[in-house]
């Protein structure tokens, strides 16, 4: 039997009905979708009409979490107090979250320091975290938590094999570089999107990382929805403003402002649509972005420009995430009313 909601046909009446009593007809019709499938007499819609009715369900949220990224804590700039201040500023909203996601850059810098500038930077972020922190924490590597970020400066400081990756891994009490883990009905994916190139670094995924991507959305339920956490954006509008990218008359996006493999993740992605959002910060500054049904979101920096004050647009902030079980997700910038000491 086919369950669609039909409206009245005129032509086939026995006599002649008004246009009030047509129009009248079909607003009833309109209702009974409207108060759901007790409205038809049945408990269960089937067919088109459950459909039509799913489409009116209200969604739950499941999960409300903060992605704080890019803190750069260091001695100066009051930046540990900044840290705190931030912390404070999430567990005392009126409707807090229960997941905390750091986004990368943890620290200032360690990629060109020495061990004991290294180790006053994690001595911050590890005592506020403690002590400021009451919250479950989730994070991934950033380029400013790698420490020895050549291979000549990882062979120095022992660290060849994951280019100075394993002192990061360490600050966040991470097991592996990238992983993934599950709650609320949510699959939560963690990247490490940066690599070495020349004297620098780009955005990309190594090619055993993406093969461990690729086959942890095969096994995902399809109908678990995803959520990617990187340090750098894997699709960005902003990237074309971090930066005169313009200067030579067309647009030119360094490959370590955003993912240079974009293309290729795109592309898996598309096998997979029950990724929902991919969140990130590394720009320092705040957009989101749109396509093929998945949204992208560069939530900002916590510390702003680096402790002293608002980078163009963006002032020190977060982001709060609201997960709902369909799928669909809210991403909404918070300022925590932070003033630069420098």
């Amino acid at each position: 039997m086919n369950d669609q909601l039909k409206l009245p046909d005129p032509s086939r009446s026995t006599r002649n009905i008004s246009r009030r009593e047509w129009l009248g007809s079909a607003a009833a019709a309109t209702a009974a979708v409207a108060l759901g499938p007790k409205a038809f007499g049945q408990e269960t819609p089937t067919g088109e009409t459950a459909r039509i009715l799913d489409v009116a369900r209200p969604r739950k949220r499941v999960l409300r979490l903060a992605h704080l990224t890019d803190l750069h804590v260091q001695p100066e700039l009051a930046a540990e107090k900044g840290m705190v201040a931030c912390l404070h500023h999430v567990q005392s909203l009126e409707d807090p979250p229960t997941l905390l996601l750091t986004g990368g850059d943890s620290v200032m810098d360690v990629m060109a320091h020495d061990a004991a500038r290294a180790a006053v930077q994690a001595e911050i972020w590890r005592r506020v975290l403690k002590n400021e922190c009451s919250l479950p924490v989730r994070s991934c590597i950033g380029n400013h938590d790698v420490w020895g970020w050549t291979r000549e400066e990882s062979k120095t400081a022992g660290n060849e094999p994951l280019w100075g990756k394993q002192w990061g891994e360490d600050l966040l009490g991470l097991s592996n570089r990238y992983y993934h883990f599950d709650t609320a009905g949510w699959r939560f994916i963690v990247l490490d999107s940066t690599f070495p190139k020349g004297s620098g670094y780009t955005a990309r995924l190594d090619d055993e990382q993406f093969d461990w991507l690729f086959g942890t959305l095969a096994e995902t339920p399809r109908s678990m929805p995803v959520l990617v956490l990187s340090h750098i954006p894997i699709l960005s509008a902003a990237a074309f403003f971090d930066g005169k990218n313009e200067e030579k008359a067309d647009w030119n996006v360094p490959g370590a402002w955003m993912h240079i493999d974009a293309r290729r993740i795109k592309d898996l992605f598309l096998k997979h649509p029950n990724v929902k959002l991919c969140l990130s910060g590394h720009l320092h500054l705040v957009d989101q972005v749109l396509y093929n049904g998945v949204t992208y979101c560069c939530n900002g920096a916590v510390c702003g420009a680096w402790w002293e004050g608002s980078y163009q647009e963006c002032a020190e902030g977060y982001a709060l995430v609201d997960l709902f079980d369909d799928g669909s997700l809210e991403n909404r910038y918070v300022t925590f009313g932070w003033q630069a000491v420098g």
